[in-house]
């Protein structure tokens, strides 16, 4: 595969919508996504843990025709999709009490009020390529998920700024579960 063939794909990736959450997540930065994606291995861990099979488990992030069991259920989705909107900022109720609660019961989710105010402000497009150097490993540019502490293919500590950002609030979930 040419290298040019290589970097569009990387520019789709990161252009993706799907990968743009309706709450404010960024979809690309989820171990779930990056396992469907990348590590075929970590996903048949995965599943085990939820007890799915590894196809339930696949995602292909939000707005995907792919989704974990509980993005299916995901009540800001269905939300979103009934009031004809793309993004929770949008809504005429933001922050509503479901997005809050949302919001505070994981450190994956400690941005969202960011993420949500900088979709409004640049549109999901510029959001998608800032957000994405959020979840960068320095060292080796790989993505990891909020949960990978260590990147999850040089091993570097933290594996990137938003580890970093919020190791302790990780730590200290990862340590609860």
């Amino acid at each position: 595969m040419s290298m040019r063939v290589v970097m569009q794909r990387e520019v789709r990736n990161i252009l993706d919508k799907n990968l743009a959450a309706v709450c404010g997540l960024y979809c690309g930065a989820c171990s779930w996504f990056i396992s469907t994606n990348e590590d075929p291995e970590r996903l048949e861990r995965l599943a085990a843990q939820q007890n799915w099979s590894v196809e339930e488990s696949k995602c292909y992030g939000c707005r995907s025709g792919k989704r974990l069991p509980y993005c299916a259920k995901c009540r800001m989705f269905a939300c979103a999709a009934e009031r004809g909107i793309d993004f929770c900022s949008e809504c005429e109720e933001y922050p509503c009490d479901d997005l809050k609660q949302f919001q505070s019961a994981m450190p994956h989710r400690i941005e969202l009020w960011v993420n949500l105010d900088r979709i409004k402000s640049v549109g999901y497009r510029q959001w998608l390529k800032e957000v994405r150097e959020n979840y960068v490993c320095p060292r080796c540019g790989t993505i990891n998920s909020t949960y990978d502490l260590k990147c999850h293919k040089c091993g570097r500590e933290p594996s990137c700024n938003y580890v970093a950002n919020h190791k302790h609030a990780i730590e200290q979930y990862l340590k609860n579960r």
